[in-house]
């Protein structure tokens, strides 16, 4: 059985920095590409960044170029989402999803994907 679990979430002052985790578990992922959403309260949930897990092309939304990172650790079964300079309309739950094949585009939307973890709150106050 598949399980996504995210933690690192919390209360974070404008300008701060938090690191999410996922921690994958039930097959090999090797195949998957991995993806970060965010939801909003009253919004839709939205793509942030998405990675190959055995590496390849990373996608990121505009809004969080350049201040959030992606990566995976094999050894730990680990998907990492480093954020930085973080603003209050970063507030949100985090999302870690994983779809099935390796792709030459993003993959932005949720439907696109086969597992969802439980999420994660991040919350940047000013």
């Amino acid at each position: 059985q598949v399980q996504l679990v995210e933690s690192g979430g919390g209360l974070v002052q404008a300008g701060g920095s938090l690191r999410l985790s996922c921690a994958a578990s039930g097959r090999a992922f090797s195949t998957y590409t991995m993806g970060w959403f965010r939801q909003a309260p009253g919004k839709d949930r939205l793509f942030v960044t998405s990675i190959p897990w055995s590496g390849g092309r990373i996608y990121y939304v505009d809004s969080i170029k350049g201040r959030f990172t992606i990566s995976t650790d094999n050894a730990k079964n680990t998907v990492y989402l480093q954020m930085n300079n973080l603003k209050p309309e970063d507030t949100a739950v985090y999302y870690c999803a994983a779809v099935r094949g390796l792709y030459s585009t993003a993959r932005v939307s949720p439907e696109e994907y086969d597992y969802w973890g439980q999420g994660t709150q991040v919350t940047v106050f000013s």
